[in-house]
């Protein structure tokens, strides 16, 4: 299948957050109603690259996968479909997290990293449920329980902490920077 695109960006071999730190920038460079094409190798780029166009108003077309390559593809919107990138407002600091646990405090921790990056190391007690299935697997967490949001830098769990608000939970905080910069107790599934 050839997909005619007007800017190819190379993010293969990156972890996020580059991959969209790549896009960003390339997505500036376009005109409106033109096509992104975006080469990963980061599983988790398919719902990272999918959070982001949602959040920005930029149209996701769709990803194909050519061997260990993930292509995905951005039609830039109008100025009148752009949105203004978001943040979640409550965050805390990984080192806060990190006491919690520390002090064998009664906290629900959602890991919304790839499967892979959770079974090679992540806080005990974490459930894991990847940014791109947790649509589908919302049903298993309570809405009035506080969930402490995790991701490898911080990026997918804000777009997760924002999608979890937007479907009525309100005790959702993302954890920042994540576990890049973890310093405490992990294990290995």
């Amino acid at each position: 299948m050839e997909i005619k695109v007007d800017k190819v960006v190379d993010a293969k071999g990156l972890a996020c957050p580059m991959p969209i730190v790549r896009t960003k920038k390339a997505m500036e460079e376009l005109e409106p109603g033109q096509v992104l094409e975006v080469q990963a190798t980061d599983r988790g780029s398919l719902a990272d690259i999918q959070g982001w166009a949602k959040n920005t108003g930029h149209q996701y077309i769709g990803t194909i996968e050519e061997g260990n390559v993930l292509k995905h593809y951005l039609r830039k919107a109008n100025p009148s479909e752009a949105k203004e990138e978001t943040k979640h407002p409550h965050v805390l600091p990984l080192e806060e997290l990190q006491k919690k646990v520390e002090n064998n405090e009664k906290i629900l921790i959602l890991d919304v990293r790839e499967e892979a990056e959770y079974a090679f190391g992540h806080i005990p007690g974490a459930i894991n449920i990847p940014l791109g299935e947790l649509e589908q697997h919302i049903d298993e967490l309570d809405k009035d329980e506080e969930i402490y949001v995790i991701c490898r830098t911080g990026n997918r769990s804000d777009l997760a902490a924002q999608q979890l608000t937007a479907k009525g939970f309100s005790k959702v905080i993302n954890v920042i920077p994540g576990m890049v910069e973890w310093k405490g107790t992990t294990v290995k599934r």
